[in-house]
Parts: structure tokens; C-alpha cells; sequence
């Protein structure tokens, strides 16, 4: 386990803090004793204080002997409410003699959850990855939209398209796609079929079929769509006809 480079000794100096920390790139670090046992956390803020204040690097760390943990026995419920406060955004987990045994960030927390990934604190998260769960927004002819979940099995976004604006008539290999209207009032086109949709309206629309969502009045349209399939790239997107000349 990598936990090594989240750790540093009660008796180390700033500038060994300082060290460790950027080789960590977190912005933390967790304080042991001699023998192992965790003391208290230190984190970037603190060590610009402790300099700010008149502390020299070669001074010994001062460092919060009161902090949240978890043990490896620990309730997921318990996890759940402790990242749940503000100022939480890390939690060492100890075994049952005070010793640090892993770390694990509210990032990392929240990807394996949104991912669907199985949580394990005996796991060693040091070098789990932290998946994107931050997107941007990305503007389109119509509208844009925003991904809020992205794996190797599914695709969630929130969309929006604007007055007398529609999406291309369209279809898809290799997923297929779940709507749901929260705002606004349009049609869809879907097949050989025209249908109304409103807030509330779920269309499903199956991989291979054509399909079309025109905002025909002046107000948003704003739909939720679920994309469920292996492979979710937009050359995946097969044009028919595009009011913007992208067919």
C-alpha cells in the first residue's frame, strides 16, 4: 500500500510537511507516531499559518489532534454522514489499535459510488482513480447539455434545447436512450411516429431507431436522458437530416 506518502512523523519539520505534501498532491497529510499509531492531521492551510505567524521550515509541525476517522468495521452510514459535513474532505481509517491502515477521499468516495464500484474500506484507495464526476457544459446549435455520469455502461445528461430549436433526426448503434421531460413542451419524433411530450413525459427510444426532439415554442426545453449501451462516443450518432447543415 502507497499510504506512505500521505503519512509523516509527529517529529518532522515544516519544510519536510511541505515536501510531502507536494508529492502527494492532496493538500493533507496524516500524523503518526513512532510506532504507527495516527496523532493528528496537518494540511496545507495549517503549514501557511504556522509560516505566516513567524514559524520557520525548520521548525517541528504543529498539527490537529482532533480529527473525524473511521475504522475498518465501520458502517457505510456512518461514512455517509461523516462526508457529509463541510469542512470534511478526507477521512483515515485505523484498525482497532489506533493504527492507520488507509485513507480515502470524498472524491474518490463519491466516484465508486456514482461508478458502480464496489466499497471496501480494507481496500487500498491510495492509487484509486478518481473519475471525472465534475463535467462541463458544452454548447451545441440547439442548446448544450451537461454529462452528470459517465461509465463503461451508461451515460446520464441533463439537456436543454432553446426556443424553435430541434436536435438532428438521428439514431444510435450502440445505445439505447431513456428520456424524461422536466420542463418546457414540444414533439418527438420517433420511428414513424409523432408524439407530444411534456414535464413528466419518458419516451424510450431503442438502439436503430430514428428519433428527433423539436422544441417548436418560446421556452426551454429541458429533458434528463439516460444512455444505456458499451459504447457511448458521438460518432455513434448517425444524421439523417440536421437544421444546421450537420447532416
Amino acid at each position: 500500500m502507497s499510504i506512505k506518502k500521505f503519512t509523516i512523523e509527529d517529529s518532522a519539520t515544516l519544510l519536510e510537511a511541505i515536501s510531502q505534501i507536494d508529492i502527494n498532491r492532496e493538500g493533507f497529510l496524516l500524523v503518526l507516531s513512532s510506532d504507527n499509531k495516527m496523532v493528528g492531521i496537518l494540511n496545507d492551510g495549517d503549514i501557511r499559518r504556522l509560516l505566516i505567524n513567524g514559524s520557520s521550515p525548520s521548525d517541528n509541525i504543529q498539527f490537529n489532534k482532533k480529527f473525524k476517522r473511521l475504522m475498518v468495521d465501520d458502517s457505510f452510514d456512518k461514512l455517509c454522514d461523516l462526508f457529509k459535513l463541510d469542512k470534511i474532505s478526507f477521512l483515515p481509517i485505523l484498525n482497532g489499535y489506533g493504527e492507520l491502515v488507509n485513507v480515502i477521499t470524498k472524491k474518490q468516495f463519491h466516484s465508486i459510488l456514482l461508478y458502480g464500484e464496489t466499497l471496501d474500506l480494507s481496500q487500498d484507495f491510495t492509487e484509486k482513480h478518481v473519475l471525472d464526476i465534475g463535467f462541463e457544459i458544452y454548447n451545441r446549435p440547439w442548446g448544450f447539455y451537461k454529462s452528470t455520469l459517465l461509465s463503461d455502461y451508461v451515460q446520464s445528461k441533463v439537456i436543454t434545447i432553446f426556443p424553435y430549436s430541434e436536435l438532428s433526426l438521428q439514431e444510435h448503434k450502440r445505445r439505447e436512450e431513456h428520456w424524461v421531460i422536466v420542463k418546457g413542451k414540444g414533439k418527438v419524433i420517433l420511428g414513424e411516429s409523432s408524439i407530444d411530450v411534456y414535464p413528466g413525459k419518458y419516451i424510450y427510444v431503442p438502439k436503430g431507431c430514428k428519433h428527433q426532439i423539436i422544441n417548436d415554442t418560446g421556452e426551454n426545453i429541458v429533458f434528463t436522458e439516460v444512455q444505456l449501451g458499451d459504447y457511448f462516443g458521438e460518432d455513434d450518432i448517425i444524421r439523417y437530416s440536421d437544421k444546421y447543415g450537420r447532416a
